[in-house]
């Protein structure tokens, strides 16, 4: 797989092979990757976790960790850089963590949408898909299903590709033209 400039829109569950998939695409860019993370180590699984995936990516791409990633943070970034975010879900927990509004956060998501479809260099961007499973049962988990529920179709309305991974397989998701003759 092949990807042109603009921002390539990665969704999936957990352990569905996103990340996978956004390293094979690093590997395959000839120039700079720089890799923006936005998970913070709050237990050791996490810890685990994000030592897991610093051992599986190269250890000469750039990286910025940023839990509360900006837009600004993004135009940072050198313009012919290859640009991974890894991921939405988590910023949105941070956000979310960091007492901001639901209207707060969906301003977020519209700045750092623009700043990423404006970039001249490929930027991949890695979410979660939590609209699958069970209706959750608490205020809080309604409340992050909702907000990033919207990020991610705010992302995939503006992304020039949205890709759904599932078990390391991926679907190309299309947009439906619907007209009435």
């Amino acid at each position: 797989m092949k990807l042109g400039n603009g921002c390539t829109l990665l969704l999936g569950g957990a352990r569905s092979g996103k990340s996978d998939l956004a390293v094979k695409l690093g590997q395959a860019w000839d120039g700079e990757v720089i890799f923006a993370a936005t998970a913070e180590a709050g237990d050791d699984d996490m810890a685990q976790r994000i030592s897991r995936h610093q051992d599986d990516r190269p250890s000469d791409w750039g990286l910025i960790e940023a839990p509360l990633l900006s837009a600004q943070e993004v135009v940072a970034v050198d313009p012919g850089a290859l640009l991974i975010i890894d991921c939405i879900t988590l910023l949105v927990s941070n956000l979310m963590h960091a007492d901001k509004t639901n209207a707060q956060i969906d301003e977020h998501a519209s700045i750092l949408t623009h700043a990423l479809i404006s970039r001249p260099s490929p930027t991949i961007v890695i979410s979660n898909e939590v609209g699958l499973g069970v209706h959750p049962t608490s205020e809080l988990g309604r409340r992050y299903r909702g907000v990033l529920g919207r990020y991610n179709r705010r992302l995939a309305d503006r992304a020039q590709s949205s890709l759904f991974v599932a078990a390391g397989r991926v679907t190309p998701l299309h947009d439906l033209e619907i007209s009435w003759s």
